[in-house]
């Protein structure tokens, strides 16, 4: 009994510094916060903020673990619900957006850091590695019912991730109400890609396939499924 008290007293504690940090950093910003700031706001010592993360970024970290998080739920729903392809990429798509739509300035603000490849909250660089793998996943995941030839299906995840990293950037910048322009740009996307998988399976297409699939490779940017397999159960077997 007491065990498990101070267990849920820990993760109390925990998410009170975690949901501070949060709505400082998107009131100050993130460089502007300081770790004493977060604990003050916490009612909590600076000593208790380091014992829960081992900085800023340790936090900004588990705020992008807890956007995938929710990412991957909501794909989880849309998959028990739809069947049609394009119905899918658009719950896909759509649902990123959904979770980010009033954290594009603190996006914005984080985004200055992926000009750095070796910085851990780069989102393309390695210390997110396991993010990008798991978001690629879903995309895996979302199209795994679709009758694709092999080469096809190895590349579509990574290429599906791509773009939506793009429509992500172009949501931090886009300036219209309510950002009707990315959702156009978003609709417009995924009907382009629903048709465009049509055609591409064609056996005519092969050597295009062939040839994507292999600039891919050699680019170091294809994501195998054993590369995506592993980042998940990685996560799902990490302390929450």
């Amino acid at each position: 009994m007491f065990k498990n008290t101070k267990t849920t007293k820990g993760e109390d504690t925990r998410r009170r510094i975690f949901e501070n940090a949060l709505r400082l950093f998107r009131e100050r910003g993130f460089e502007a916060t300081t770790m004493r700031d977060i604990a003050t706001a916490a009612g909590q010592s600076l000593g208790a903020a380091y014992h829960y993360f081992s900085g800023k970024e340790a936090i900004v970290l588990a705020y992008y673990d807890r956007v995938q998080d929710e990412h991957a739920r909501r794909v989880g729903e849309a998959i028990g619900k739809h069947t049609a392809r394009r119905d899918l990429l658009a719950a896909v798509f759509h649902s990123k957006l959904d979770i980010l739509a009033d954290d594009r300035p603190l996006m914005g603000a984080l985004l200055r850091f992926t000009g750095v490849p070796t910085h851990p909250l780069s989102f393309l660089g390695e210390g997110t590695r396991n993010l990008q793998l798991r978001s690629m996943a879903l995309f895996r995941e979302a199209m795994a019912h679709e009758q694709l030839p092999d080469d096809l299906r190895a590349a579509l995840p990574t290429l599906l991730w791509s773009m939506h990293m793009g429509l992500l950037l172009y949501f931090l910048y886009d300036g219209s109400p309510r950002q009707r322009r990315t959702r156009a740009l978003t609709d417009g996307a995924i009907d382009l890609v629903s048709r465009s998988l049509v055609v591409a399976r064609q056996p005519l297409l092969k050597p295009l396939r062939r040839s994507l699939w292999a600039l891919l490779e050699q680019a170091g940017l294809l994501a195998s499924d054993d590369d995506m397999s592993r980042a998940v159960r990685s996560h799902e077997g990490s302390p929450s």
